[in-house]
């Protein structure tokens, strides 16, 4: 056993009517995660269809500097086989994160070669666990990297770092060198 409750994808476990959420059941011990795995039960206790996305579920460590990351990691799409392209962007080169005196760090924006759909972004930096979250919200609706660098973002502001990382993904960060393609 290995210390989890086995549940369907809404939660529900082999007994009528009950279920379990959050640490005693798969995925990230996270209270974020058992907070809407809470929600979706009520919603289908109530005949709502609701559901959870479980990839993309942001992870985050109330560090200085925090550290943030949604959906898969180098290592994972390496092991999958799958190619994708890796856009980087240092808080070094953010207007607003050197006048606030919080420069470390980098934003890494990682998306399908041929599709250019996002598969994770990985934040480390001022305001991480903000900035991973307009990317989930952009990841849940299938968004490419040329997607998010067409959109405009407010300047000076750290957001700006996402959208150079997409923007990078491809070769077309407008305020560091782009590295060279594969």
């Amino acid at each position: 056993m290995n210390g989890f409750i086995e549940v369907d994808d809404h939660c529900g476990t082999g007994v009528p009517g009950v279920y379990a959420i959050g640490d005693i059941v798969r995925g990230p011990m996270l209270a974020h995660k058992a907070s809407e795995e809470g929600v979706m039960v009520a919603e289908n206790i109530a005949d709502h269809k609701a559901s959870m996305n479980y990839g993309l579920i942001p992870s985050v460590i109330y560090t200085h500097p925090e550290i943030a990351a949604v959906g898969k990691t180098e290592e994972q799409l390496k092991a999958e086989g799958v190619d994708y392209n890796v856009g980087v962007f240092p808080f070094a080169a953010s207007g607003r994160a050197l006048a606030a005196n919080d420069a470390d760090g980098m934003v890494k924006m990682l998306a399908e070669a041929r599709t250019d759909r996002v598969l994770g972004c990985h934040i480390i930096g001022p305001s991480a666990a903000d900035l991973a979250q307009t990317v989930v919200v952009a990841m849940e609706f299938s968004t490419s990297a040329e997607d998010i660098g067409m959109t405009v973002f407010s300047h000076p502001a750290l957001c700006e770092a996402v959208h150079e990382a997409a923007l990078a993904v491809n070769g077309h960060a407008i305020h560091i060198a782009n590295r060279k393609k594969k």
